[in-house]
């Protein structure tokens, strides 16, 4: 049954006069799910004056307090897991247990939000000079924007709206309009929790929505995620009207493997970080580079195990991995494809005409794996967000942390190794901003800052950890004078006497 989505402003579930919408769809089947409403500047409009009134008040509930609503939150959103889960299936597409990791993902973040408390706590020293202290205290600046993609329509919404309520502030999220549901349901919970009418509110639509939120006066800041080219643009015009803004974009992440890694690990590792989410995440392998004998060895683990990945609906326990999210994705994939190929590109497994029965609507492109692929090639340098990997070998370590330098991401790379040296000096050259050491997906906890470097990110301050606190809040300095111990007779200090 399709369902017509509605913004959520003030406390209101709300549908969208101008009657402009974009279907949704099951992305295993084909099917619509629903209408998403096009909303425009008035309805963004709306949604900054409601948290604009809500603002002052929310500001003055102690933070205590504001963390004992995320941390109710936090046990809903343990107690609907599972229906979450399967409702995140349905609408992106991803298997079972990958949407459970997403929804743990997303846990993390609200509890690491609860503790705002104590990471909010300001610094002070006394006495800088005679009769003067000086203290600062963090503090909330207003509404923010949040704009999330697809991929992790749980996850990536929490890494942002929480911990900007948790320290004070409102917020205007527009989510992704192609996987809307489960994030709503997410919201109806944090309703259910006590977060009070206008702290939160939800505007759906797509470009002219972003618009209006980058430049809208009533907005403090602007949290994004998305391709580099939106991140950079959003980044550009937030940044343009006065905003802090912090830009994530997207990636095109190595995976180097060494003569001496644990080679059934490694392959292991590497599967999971190229064919997860059917490689629609900025934290997916893309080029693995086999260094000097580790390329025959990788190349053979890898092309055996990724032919026995079963590809279907992701509710099917018996799947592998699931569809892309739409019919255009899909087709944006197998052109860049069969780009790869006409570039030279040698195909070792081609996805392209990947079919399930009884799904035969479903968006599905299959594992695809590239051999001889050099570093100029479209399928070396574009992020393709699909289930699709290009093997690549390097003569020395050198060789291929070069290749890897040369591509205009900075996202993630990994190191397969045994050698605690070869990881040091690794980790001292990537020049990466997220690294793992025989690790696939270099994703970091909840406490730790989320974010690339070069054209993958676009800001200061990453997402999560303590840099969300930083970004969400000012830090303020209060330098105070209360008496001049110097010329004050009567103050102790003057008196000496024992």
């Amino acid at each position: 049954m399709s369902t017509t989505v509605r913004n959520y402003v003030g406390g209101h579930w709300l549908e969208v006069p101008t009657g402009a919408s974009v279907p949704f769809h099951n992305p295993a089947s084909g099917a619509e799910l629903g209408q998403v409403p096009l909303s425009g500047a008035s309805e963004v409009e709306a949604a900054v004056l409601a948290a604009r009134r809500a603002f002052p008040g929310w500001r003055s509930t102690p933070a205590p307090e504001r963390a004992r609503i995320l941390f109710r939150l936090k046990g809903l959103l343990e107690e609907h897991r599972e229906a979450l889960a399967v409702q995140l299936t349905t609408e992106h597409g991803k298997i079972l247990p990958e949407t459970r990791g997403e929804l743990q993902r997303g846990i993390e973040n609200v509890e690491h939000a609860c503790g705002i408390p104590s990471l909010m706590l300001g610094d002070t020293l006394e006495e800088i000079a005679r009769g003067i202290d000086t203290a600062t205290w963090r503090q909330p600046l207003g509404v923010f924007g949040v704009i999330t993609p697809y991929n992790f329509p749980v996850m990536i919404p929490l890494w942002f709206w929480p911990y900007a309520v948790a320290a004070g502030n409102t917020v205007v999220l527009k989510p992704s309009e192609q996987d809307p549901l489960t994030h709503q349901r997410i919201v109806e919970l944090a309703e259910e929790a006590g977060l009070p009418p206008g702290v939160l509110n939800v505007v759906h639509g797509g470009r002219e929505a972003v618009e209006a939120i980058c430049d809208h006066p009533g907005i403090v800041g602007v949290s994004f995620v998305g391709s580099s080219g939106v991140a950079r643009t959003v980044y550009g015009r937030a940044a343009a009207a006065g905003k802090r803004v912090q830009a994530l974009g997207g990636a095109k992440n190595h995976l180097i493997v060494l003569p001496d890694a644990d080679m059934d690990a490694t392959v292991d590792a590497c599967i999971g970080s190229i064919f997860g989410s059917t490689g629609q995440r900025c934290l997916a392998g893309s080029v693995v580079v086999g260094v000097g004998a580790a390329y025959p060895r990788v190349r053979e683990h890898l092309l055996d195990a990724v032919a026995s990945i079963r590809v279907g609906d992701g509710l099917d326990p018996e799947t592998g991995m699931g569809p892309v999210i739409s019919a255009s994705h899909r087709d944006r994939i197998r052109t860049l494809i069969g780009q790869g190929v006409a570039d030279g590109a040698r195909l070792a497994l081609d996805g392209r005409e990947v079919t399930v029965p009884g799904r035969e609507g479903g968006f599905w492109v299959g594992p695809t794996v590239f051999e001889d692929v050099t570093p100029d090639m479209a399928v070396a340098q574009e992020e393709i967000f699909g289930p699709v990997a290009a093997l690549n070998r390097a003569a020395s370590v050198d060789e291929a942390v070069g290749m890897m330098q040369r591509s205009r991401y900075g996202n993630a790379c990994s190191l397969f190794t045994t050698s605690g040296g070869a990881a040091r000096e690794f980790r001292y050259r990537a020049g990466i901003s997220m690294i793992g050491i025989n690790i696939g997906v270099a994703a970091p906890m909840a406490f730790f800052p989320f974010g690339g470097a070069r054209q993958s990110f676009f800001g200061d301050l990453k997402a999560a950890g303590r840099d969300a606190v930083s970004f969400f809040t000012d830090q303020r300095v209060v330098i105070s004078r209360w008496s001049d111990v110097s010329s004050d007779p009567h103050h102790p200090r003057q008196n000496t006497s024992p």
